[in-house]
């Protein structure tokens, strides 16, 4: 595993332990994030007009599109890091 693999997978471990829930932005930013690094690019269709957290999530994911898994993996590590300060 490489040391960027690992560094990601600690972040996932540490986001776990934060004393305080993150903000929604956080939260979409970290979900995004992780998505276009174990995923890649968002699939399938835009959930519906009603169902809002779903829809943030696709849109968050969506807005990232082209991102190469690593440097995904690079953000949602700083995200935590920023998080954890």
């Amino acid at each position: 595993m490489s040391d960027l693999q690992t560094l990601f997978a600690q972040a996932q471990a540490d986001v776990k332990t934060l004393s305080e829930r993150p903000d929604n932005q956080s939260l979409l930013q970290l979900y995004a994030l992780f998505k276009q690094a174990t995923e890649g690019d968002a699939t399938g269709e835009r959930p519906g007009m009603m169902d809002f957290i779903n829809r943030a999530k696709f849109d968050a994911w969506e807005k990232i599109k082209g991102t190469s898994a690593e440097e995904a993996m690079q953000g949602y590590i700083d995200v935590v890091k920023g998080l954890m300060a």
